[in-house]
């Protein structure tokens, strides 16, 4: 009879043999390969683990920077509103030096201009004694021309009176 395996003694010898062979195959080629191997995927491992901490500590580095940043930038916002504001203090108080500056130059010249009024009417005063004077020395000129008596001169001294008006008299 046939049998569907041959399990004979040569068949369970070989059988052994490539088995121990294997497996003194595969001791052999784990330590000259798969031991390098192993060594290498820990390697990578490691450097891989280490890239991801280094991200890590530049990310957190990258975060500081950030916030410091934008804690320059609020400072330099600070500054730039304390610079404005304090120009606009120096324009106030230049607007407000030039306006007083206006205010006593426009005194000055309406003083100056109430000076010139009086001047002027102080000329304009002597010059009316000046037409009295003359018009008295004529007057004179006629009385002594006319040789008339005291109630004539009286009522011409009168007349011309309340034609120069009293008032030039009494300045």
């Amino acid at each position: 009879m046939e049998r569907l395996f041959n399990l004979d003694a040569q068949l369970l010898f070989d059988t052994v043999v490539m088995a121990c062979s294997m497996l003194v195959l595969f001791t052999a080629m784990s330590y000259l390969f798969f031991n390098p191997v192993r060594d290498m995927l820990e390697n990578r491992k490691k450097r891989v683990a280490d890239e991801q901490e280094a991200a890590k500590a530049e990310h957190k580095e990258a975060v500081a920077y950030k916030e410091e940043y934008e804690l320059k930038l609020k400072e330099a916002d600070k500054e730039v509103q304390e610079i404005l504001s304090e120009a606009r203090k120096k324009a106030m108080k230049q607007e407000a030096k030039i306006v007083a500056e206006a205010k006593e130059e426009a005194a000055k010249i309406i003083e100056r201009a109430n000076n010139e009024i009086e001047l002027e009417k102080k000329r304009a005063l002597d010059d009316m004694k000046q037409e009295m004077i003359t018009i008295a020395s004529m007057m004179a000129g006629k009385v002594v021309a006319a040789s008339i008596d005291t109630n004539i001169q009286d009522s011409l001294i009168d007349e011309t009176l309340k034609e120069m008006g009293e008032q030039t008299w009494l300045s």
